[in-house]
């Protein structure tokens, strides 16, 4: 690299070079061959190659496998306010751009994704819901806060506060603390009552009770919108049955879509009496009814009733969070998946996903064809999704395109 910069320079082996031109974001600490005597933690930093060409600048987290991510391979850029406020800003009008009317409920900012390595912004009506999972992002979050609050107003968007859910473990990796809670700061807006927590989204027409502080993840799962209006286009008439129903979303948009019955199941009580007070929200309760149960365990003992389901939905929780995880995880989604189409009739419908990207679409897809052969059926794929495109998906790398989503006709 020619030009002298001020930042310290880390040296990566020839591969993780190869795989940062190919736009990774990651570089791991075993990927690098030379360190700098001095530097801090949450500092930026420049990559370079064995043989000195500037790779990109990244922000360094010391206690982290993930030793470097990524925010420009742009030697030029400047990485001051005004950086992240111009990110901030494209990041803001992608989603005015792709989701329009949607862009009351939706998320903000997606990590790599959109250049903001461990942050995600979701927007809920008034309230912006946030997760800081870097020691670099944590560090000027203050920025990125009132970039966000700055740019919505802009668009007739008043935030009446900022709800931090950084109560996941992963903060730990980076030696931060966990906690939840509104975001203080006089320059920031603030609640009047700390204890509204609570607010209403509408999404496909259907209202849903949020609650950024105690709800999953930063309040509500966004990234299925789409893919549950795919189901109540197909669902009416039918006899639906929602495995692992959560708020009941995929469940509302089927009786929304105008199913004959749909029953929601969760193996959480919590989870069934939220689904079950959005279905009266919705005045939905009168097509639906609930059920706290195991799904492992409801589909084999669901096999003797006579009058069974026509449509089926099966959305788990990720059954994998590493690659080591992988065949214990296919092996999991090939037991429901394989329960489920034994159970649907010819001409009956799945819907089926994975959201880990761990599971890749090529195993995914492996693992239905080794159920329908199991079942003794084959698949008529309606079509494959992925996740809304407020969750952009960077082609070419791995962490971003996570969802799957397939809508399959039994044959």
């Amino acid at each position: 690299m020619k030009t002298q910069r001020a930042y310290p320079r880390f040296t990566v082996s020839k591969k993780a070079a190869q795989k940062l031109r190919n736009g990774e974001p990651w570089v791991y600490d075993n990927e690098i061959t030379d360190t700098p005597e001095t530097y801090e933690n949450g500092c930026l930093a420049d990559v370079i190659s064995e043989k000195g060409s500037y790779l990109g600048t990244g922000i360094v987290s010391e206690k982290s496998k993930i030793r470097i991510r990524i925010i420009s391979d742009n030697a030029n850029d400047t990485f001051d306010e005004n950086f992240w406020r111009r990110r901030v800003k494209y990041a803001v009008d992608h989603r005015i751009t792709v989701m329009g009317n949607d862009f009351s409920a939706c998320r903000l900012i997606f990590g790599e994704a959109d250049g903001f390595p461990g942050f995600t912004a979701d927007r809920y009506e008034d309230i912006l819901s946030v997760q800081v999972l870097s020691f670099g992002m944590e560090k000027i979050k203050d920025i990125i806060y009132k970039a966000l609050v700055s740019e919505l107003a802009l668009h007739g968007v008043n935030i009446r506060g900022i709800m931090e859910r950084n109560d996941v473990n992963l903060r730990t990796l980076e030696g931060l603390d966990e906690k939840k809670g509104w975001y203080r700061s006089a320059a920031l807006p603030y609640p009047d009552n700390d204890n509204n927590t609570v607010t209403e989204i509408c999404e496909n027409g259907i209202k849903y009770e949020v609650d950024v502080l105690n709800g999953q993840k930063t309040g509500f799962f966004l990234d299925q919108k789409y893919n549950r209006l795919a189901v109540s286009k197909i669902a009416r008439g039918r006899r639906v049955l929602d495995c692992f129903t959560h708020t009941g979303s995929f469940a509302l948009n089927a009786a929304m879509g105008g199913a004959q019955h749909v029953t929601a199941v969760d193996v959480s009580q919590l989870a069934v009496d939220t689904a079950m007070a959005n279905a009266l929200r919705n005045g939905l309760i009168d097509r639906m009814d609930f059920l706290c149960a195991d799904v492992f365990d409801l589909l084999p003992e669901l096999s003797g009733q006579k009058e069974g389901y026509d449509f089926i939905i099966l959305d788990p929780p990720a059954f994998t969070k590493s690659r080591k995880t992988v065949s214990s995880a296919s092996r999991g989604y090939k037991e429901i998946n394989y329960r489920a189409m034994k159970l649907l009739p010819r001409g009956g419908y799945l819907a089926t996903c994975s959201c880990s990207h761990f599971m890749t679409r090529a195993l995914f897809e492996k693992m239905l064809l080794e159920a329908a052969h199991d079942a003794g059926v084959r698949l008529k794929l309606i079509e494959s999704r992925a996740q809304a495109p407020d969750h952009p998906v960077i082609m070419g790398t791995d962490g971003s395109d996570y969802l799957k989503f397939y809508l399959m006709q039994i044959i």
